[in-house]
């Protein structure tokens, strides 16, 4: 996006943010009084045969990888939960209500689209035509097996709202959807375990950073006053104070993107929808690079590591993936921290670095001024979800990453 673009738009930011400092200030988001209510964007309707997001359904950007079929003898039936809301109605053409049930993340997402089918068509209801499938009756692999895959009308059967339901499932937070026959509609979410569902804009707990005595410590370890090493506005390193953790989760397993160089040796694991900074030719100074999510980095391109003396770029050898424990993402004074030796950004799931170190003023002030607690808490905060949802508001889809919040720890 040029900066001529960004410009108003970061001034409208600023405005809403400086509406929302009274509520950064107490325990938790409040409303915003007097605030317009802006009108509601126009929703374009799939087109048939297209998909959201434009990516294959069993990967991690959308509904990540089937896990195998579900039965009522097994183990993992005990993960589907039926759903009897009156708003719905289900086919249920084997007579046996396997159509109604479903995974509980599911289940959210299809009652959420119910109350959107109705505020849509007044007199209309969502309609499911197949949900969980225990006969074999999808093809190898389907997501329907496991209770993760419903396929969708409206009650009227009218044909010609079928892109706009798409739309609206899309909107209704389903992880993948796609307009797949002139019949209905698909519809798939990530599985309620995996590491898929569960991205955040974090590195793992293992994952050590470099303090101002020299020390190496590990993120599980870290704390709110600590002092790490960083990267300054102006490209150099820099050490930043450690203000508070937007997501810190000890106790799961993630899925972590592996970047690692070669000239220097480095190895950093982060979470998909996290920002580090590449280029796609070796660039000086270090300001030359971009914020790019980490899913997007390709083998080729560079990142900027810890070097003697300063930063300096390193070509980026292969990128994997694999799982690892616990999920740690500090905010820093700068917005950024070198972890491993390479340097990353605090933000996650949104593009841009400058519009986010803006965008989360009023969360460093508080913290800088000592008024917020030093004890680390756990799972997401809740100030990069508010901040998600009036980026949505504001900004194009083509600056949010596929995973949406969940790149954020959904």
């Amino acid at each position: 996006m040029s900066p001529a673009r960004l410009r108003p738009r970061l001034r409208l930011l600023l405005l809403l943010l400086l509406l929302l400092a009274p509520a950064a200030w107490g325990c938790g988001p409040g409303r915003v009084v007097g605030s317009r209510r802006r009108p509601p964007r126009k929703l374009v309707p799939l087109a048939y045969k297209q998909f959201s997001p434009n990516v294959p359904e069993k990967t991690l950007g959308a509904s990540g990888r089937y896990e195998g079929k579900i039965a009522r003898s097994s183990e993992r039936f005990k993960e589907l939960t039926p759903n009897y809301n009156p708003d719905i109605i289900f086919k249920d053409e084997e007579n046996t209500g396997a159509d109604r049930l479903m995974t509980q993340r599911c289940k959210d997402r299809l009652n959420s689209l119910a109350i959107s089918v109705m505020n849509q068509w007044p007199g209309v209801k969502l309609r499911v035509t197949e949900g969980w499938d225990e006969d074999g009756h999808h093809s190898e692999e389907s997501l329907h097996y496991e209770g993760r895959a419903v396929d969708i009308t409206t009650s009227d059967r009218d044909r010609n709202k079928y892109g706009l339901l798409a739309r609206l499932a899309v909107e209704a937070g389903f992880d993948w959807v796609y307009y797949e026959s002139k019949a209905h509609v698909h519809c798939s979410v990530k599985s309620e375990h995996s590491a898929a569902a569960k991205t955040g804009g974090c590195f793992p707990a293992g994952a050590r950073v470099r303090l101002e005595n020299g020390a190496q410590v590990a993120l599980s370890a870290l704390r709110p006053g600590d002092r790490v090493l960083a990267m300054g506005e102006d490209g150099n390193p820099t050490f930043s104070d450690v203000l508070i953790f937007l997501d810190r989760e000890p106790a799961i397993r993630r899925a972590f993107h592996v970047i690692e160089t070669l000239d220097p040796p480095r190895r950093l694991a982060l979470t998909p929808a996290h920002l580090l900074f590449t280029a796609d030719n070796y660039t000086e100074p270090a300001t030359g690079f971009r914020a790019t999510f980490a899913s997007q980095v390709q083998p080729g391109q560079y990142v900027l590591v810890a070097g003697v003396p300063g930063l300096q770029p390193a070509r980026v050898a292969a990128v994997s993936i694999r799982t690892a424990p616990g999920a740690y993402a500090p905010l820093t004074k700068h917005g950024t921290l070198v972890v491993e030796d390479v340097v990353a950004s605090c933000f996650a799931a949104v593009a841009e670095q400058r519009l986010a170190q803006l965008a989360f003023w009023p969360l460093r002030l508080y913290h800088s001024l000592s008024w917020g607690s030093r004890t680390p808490g756990k799972g997401v905060h809740w100030y990069p979800q508010l901040l998600y949802r009036l980026g949505r508001l504001l900004l194009d889809e083509d600056n949010f990453h596929p995973l949406g919040m969940a790149g954020m720890g959904s």
